[in-house]
């Protein structure tokens, strides 16, 4: 198999070390700053969707600080905010490179994505199923757990994927400012040093990434809407 690889992608197998380390980096980003961004984006979320004019929890003031919070960040490209975010980073975490200095920039990026899918899954929720959970007495804690939270669970799953995708592609912009990872990886000998295999293979590990993701989350939005 080694020699196969030798003879086919002879760049790459020539940097299979580098390889596993920058795919072993990129897994580290996804997975730290996932978590964080799914313990903070979901409830960002609700209360975007609550607060908001007829909401349960309807507050105005609330609701627009948060929304306009949530489209500020949403509306800088990952790579501009990535650059402004890289003294919060040093300040936070105590390094600007590595999978450490991207952690920050990636939750910044990720939460408000989040939290607007959130948001619109919560809003296909039945109002029928609302209203008859006041008239039998429920609290807006208690309605937001018991029935906005498990009817939306199909919907929040499909955003939670969609938001997973994006949080992959973000690590790849991310490698270029230096936070290592499949992106810093095919920038720097894809294409600084001219060596086409390596970009295409970096192409086709976040496409299976990519992939697998997708597929799991249909996967669990399927079983969860039956």
């Amino acid at each position: 198999m080694a020699d196969l690889l030798n003879l086919i992608i002879p760049d790459v197998a020539a940097r299979s070390d580098q390889l596993w380390r920058a795919f072993w980096e990129t897994l580290q980003m996804v997975s730290i700053s996932g978590v964080i961004s799914l313990v903070l984006g979901i409830p960002f979320g609700v209360l975007l969707f609550t607060t908001r004019r007829g909401g349960i929890l309807q507050n105005r003031p609330v609701n627009f600080i948060l929304s306009r919070i949530c489209d500020f960040f949403r509306s800088i490209p990952f790579i501009l905010l990535a650059m402004v975010l890289l003294s919060l980073s040093r300040l936070v975490v105590g390094t600007a490179i590595g999978v450490r200095g991207a952690i920050i920039p990636l939750v910044f990026g990720t939460i408000p994505f989040l939290g607007r899918q959130v948001e619109g899954a919560l809003a296909e929720v039945p109002a029928g199923l609302i209203e008859a959970a006041q008239a039998m007495g429920s609290s807006p804690w208690e309605i937001i757990r018991r029935v906005y939270l498990k009817e939306a669970v199909p919907g929040i799953t499909r955003g939670v994927t969609i938001t997973l995708v994006s949080l992959i592609n973000f690590t790849a912009i991310a490698g270029t400012l230096g936070a290592g990872g499949l992106g810093n990886f095919a920038i720097m000998y894809g294409h600084s040093k001219n060596m086409p295999q390596i970009t295409w293979t970096v192409i086709l590990i976040i496409v299976i990434l990519v992939s697998i993701v997708q597929a799991a989350g249909s996967y669990i939005a399927k079983k969860a809407a039956h």
